[in-house]
């Protein structure tokens, strides 16, 4: 089933990106055994400065079971190096957006502007796909490039990649896309690849180990300000930086007689107000307003009646839509949503086909 799955696709020459975790490895896998004429791509992202604070760096970990992997499938490997463009590109929006008080997501950005964009600039235009071991699938329809949800809802990663153009989709191949983790699992334990008991990562983009609260931490540091309660204005505890908090954040807060909710931030004061009534009939939290959008298709979605992503994860919300222009659009949700975040992305859905989204203003 596997192998009939790619066999109108054979003999291609693919770059393929590897991370040193199962997903990208069993990809690797399964674009050898279907024939292809593979080169694996570790993508060297962080420089060891900006990594000391976490002691060993990390990426050599993960660049040892690259390695390993490689070896034992018969597949060349090249590192490339790409930190000064992923600085410029992804740290320093992020950094900027969070000084601002809102919530980016760097493995977006990640996907647009390094894995599939300047990435290209650095290898051979004969490579005609760049694969990877996101779980999303790509399907052609008259010319143009579809992006449609893997059939693992929990693990799908369409959300990570809406912001990709019609041309990064066309060159864009998922081998795993089409299965659940489950049997990306068994796969893994089949070809008896050397990091077949790896534990998937949790952190940012290439780098597992680096949690979204360190890698801020380091670039803004800590600065003591007041957490305040929404409706009395009465200053409850004291944080370490409101860059530390999201809207709707429930976890972490430290406080007693909750549950307490950060319902918002005052970057200039260096305040988070807290509540407790954060489902009140006053905090109806069912509108927002995107810019940037990107269309995966190239154009806006023609239906209005859609469902919307406002996180990565499987759940999402009924919405009605209406466009200021192919970049801007408004947004109604069937039901409430208690994480509005400004900054993060809302990507918009037509049955399991990612349509594409823009940043919540």
């Amino acid at each position: 089933m596997i192998q009939q799955k790619y066999a109108k696709i054979m003999n291609m020459k693919v770059a393929a990106l590897v991370s040193g975790g199962v997903d990208s490895s069993v990809a690797l896998a399964l674009l050898k055994q279907q024939g292809h004429d593979v080169t694996a791509f570790y993508l060297k992202i962080w420089l060891e400065d900006e990594l000391s604070f976490l002691g060993n760096c990390p990426w050599e970990q993960d660049l040892a079971y690259v390695r390993s992997v490689c070896e034992q499938l018969g597949v060349p490997l090249e590192v490339v190096s790409l930190q000064k463009e992923y600085h410029e590109r992804v740290v320093s929006y992020v950094v900027q957006e969070v000084k601002a008080g809102r919530t980016p997501n760097p493995d977006v950005l990640c996907n647009q502007h390094i894995k599939f964009g300047m990435f290209l600039d650095k290898i051979d235009a004969s490579f005609e796909k760049i694969a990877s071991g996101h779980y999303a699938q790509v399907f052609e329809k008259n010319g143009i490039f579809e992006l449609h949800q893997a059939p693992d809802e929990i693990k799908d990663q369409t959300y990570f990649l809406s912001q990709l153009s019609q041309e990064q989709l066309a060159r864009a191949l998922f081998p795993i896309g089409h299965l659940r983790k489950e049997q990306v699992r068994v796969l893994a334990e089949q070809y008896d690849l050397p990091n077949k008991h790896r534990k998937d990562s949790q952190g940012i983009c290439f780098l597992g180990k680096l949690k979204f609260r360190d890698f801020i931490k380091e670039y803004l540091g800590e600065q003591d300000g007041k957490m305040v309660e929404w409706e009395t204005r009465a200053v409850l505890g004291i944080h370490k930086g409101f860059w530390f908090y999201t809207i709707g954040q429930r976890q972490g807060l430290g406080l007693a007689g909750g549950p307490w909710y950060v319902i918002a931030k005052d970057a200039d004061k260096n305040e988070v107000y807290i509540s407790r009534n954060y489902y009140s009939t006053d905090k109806k939290r069912d509108e927002l307003a995107l810019s940037a959008c990107n269309w995966l298709t190239g154009v806006p979605p023609e239906r209005t009646a859609l469902r919307v992503k406002l996180r990565h994860g499987a759940s999402f919300n009924d919405c009605a839509v209406s466009f200021d222009g192919p970049a801007r659009a408004n947004l109604t949700l069937k039901e409430r949503d208690q994480g509005i975040a400004p900054g993060q992305f809302a990507v918009l859905y037509d049955g399991d086909q990612c349509l594409g989204g823009g940043v919540i203003t």
